[in-house]
């Protein structure tokens, strides 16, 4: 399966999946899989599948029998329901699942050839599964086409620690990882094979770095990384951090160590965030920005977003310990407002490149042809949710939340109430902080947000009311478990740390 990097603990194939089709993977066909099933001599298919806990499945299928391949293409199988949504009773559990052709990618970390298709849930008429998370990323973003005419965009900033044995030179400054390369920062190869994998199963990557975290704890070295992806239509942006999740734990797993996307795993040290930007294009233009700089539309985006912000905790921070890391000056929000180039608020408005001038004319004097284009890609980044979320369900929150934004009454004031210029842990104005509403403070009062604003996600029947019900029991299970972190108790700290290790 072309080349192959030798690992400590296996072999990872690093070769161009993408180049296998010769056409673009969203054309891609049930004749164009058989034919690189042929062409490849692809030994084994897995079936993969998000369900209720966010986490990837396979059911897994021998190629030899060509008229059972054919037939399992066509068809998907039978899957037990009530083993992966609470919200199936297991009298009557059966569900369908059908891959579809466009994730079709060669698996990097099988011992023979084997490909991989991401599928849909259908219940037994045949119909979509109401709460199958593509799907509801689906039914938001057709919800917002049809409400506004615009489609959302997205691309999640995925966070985490890749942990292993302590070195012996070279030790991590504490809380100041950020932007580290090799030797300084450890397990650097990691993220770049990881990363080539993931380009190569056509999933689009702005770039990779080291993060702030950086520590030694015990016997074991945590170092903290990002990789952030390009923006992509909405679905396909949920699907990239699924599989690098994926990904990244079986290119650690052979490298001799892991990596955990937990949102906190020590006390004092920076956490892990799944900060998502977004934009909203018509036509394929962004709608975001102009000449002048923000539109209205955006500045309706924000307000969509500062106000589902508390109910949207349920899909993005769903874990006590998720509550941990939305605390003062850790570049976590905590209060619900926004501003540019803010990273101490809930929505920030990253720097963009309009009308930078031509830093690239001035940064290579010797080349006449350096030229720096002024492009318009502002993007509106939702900065609360972390490595535990549902990348499903949260993508799916963010479109309603648009479509909120567009349409409810104020908008604008509230975007102008909620802006901020200064970093509002530090701003010695008090009162700047005491006008501004709060994030959730736990797992419970999340589920309360959420029932309080469902009428708002169940519009157009983008979420059913049974699966609102579902999260909302599961995070209101989590409510003494709570108290006791927010009580500071350092055993249920610890002890939290250590189930939530590998969340997601």
């Amino acid at each position: 399966m072309g080349d192959r990097l030798d690992l400590a603990c296996g072999s990872v194939h690093l070769e161009d999946v993408s180049a296998s089709w010769g056409k673009a993977k969203s054309e891609l066909s049930k004749k164009d899989i058989l034919a690189l099933i042929d062409k490849r001599a692809i030994q084994f298919l897995n079936l993969r599948f998000v369900a209720g806990d966010g986490r990837l499945k396979s059911f897994g299928f021998t190629t030899a029998d060509r008229h059972h391949l054919d037939r399992v293409l066509s068809t998907g199988e039978r899957v037990d329901g009530s083993s992966l949504f609470r919200s199936i009773d297991a009298g009557s559990s059966d569900l369908y699942v059908v891959p579809r052709y466009r994730t079709a990618c060669l698996n990097p970390f099988a011992p023979i050839p084997t490909l991989d298709l991401l599928c849909s849930f259908f219940t037994d008429k045949g119909e979509p599964l109401p709460n199958d998370p593509g799907y509801l990323c689906r039914k938001a973003q057709n919800s917002l086409y049809r409400a506004t005419g615009y489609q959302m965009e997205a691309l999640g900033e995925l966070e985490y620690y890749a942990v292993g044995p302590a070195g012996e030179a070279y030790t991590p400054s504490a809380q100041r990882g950020y932007g580290e390369s090799s030797p300084f920062a450890r397990y650097e190869s990691l993220r770049q094979i990881a990363m080539v994998i993931l380009g190569n199963m056509g999933y689009s990557i702005k770039y990779g770095h080291s993060e702030v975290g950086q520590f030694i704890h015990g016997s074991k070295e945590w170092v903290q990384q990002e990789i952030e992806f390009n923006l992509s239509p909405l679905e396909e942006s949920a699907e990239a951090l699924v599989m690098a999740r994926w990904v990244l734990r079986m290119v650690a797993q052979r490298m001799g160590c892991f990596v955990t996307f937990s949102p906190k795993v020590l006390a004092g040290h920076a956490g892990s965030g799944m900060h998502v930007h977004t934009r909203l294009v018509k036509d394929g233009r962004s709608v975001v920005e102009d000449d002048a700089g923000l539109t209205e539309v955006a500045h309706k985006l924000v307000a969509g977003f500062l106000e589902l912000a508390p109910a949207l905790t349920a899909f993005g921070n769903p874990i006590p310990l998720s509550y941990l890391r939305l605390v003062p000056n850790h570049e976590a929000p905590v209060y619900v407002c926004w501003g540019s180039r803010n990273r101490s608020a809930l929505v920030r408005i990253p720097l963009g490149w309009r009308n930078v001038g031509d830093m690239a004319a001035l940064a290579n004097p010797n080349d006449p042809e350096a030229h720096t284009p002024s492009v318009q890609n502002q993007t509106i980044e939702f900065r609360s949710p972390d490595g535990a979320a549902d990348a499903y369900l949260l993508h799916a929150g963010l479109a309603i939340a648009a479509r909120h934004g567009l349409e409810m009454q104020g908008a604008l004031a509230l975007s102008e109430r909620l802006h901020v210029h200064s970093n509002i842990f530090k701003d010695p104005d008090t009162s700047i902080r005491d006008r501004l509403p709060k994030l959730p403070a736990g797992c419970a009062q999340s589920a309360r947000c959420l029932l309080e604003q469902r009428a708002v996600f169940e519009k157009d029947g983008v979420f059913t009311a049974g699966a609102l019900d579902s999260v909302a029991a599961r995070l209101s299970a989590f409510a003494e478990e709570d108290a006791h972190l927010r009580a500071g108790d350092e055993q249920a700290v610890h002890e939290a740390i250590g189930k939530y290790l590998h969340c997601a």
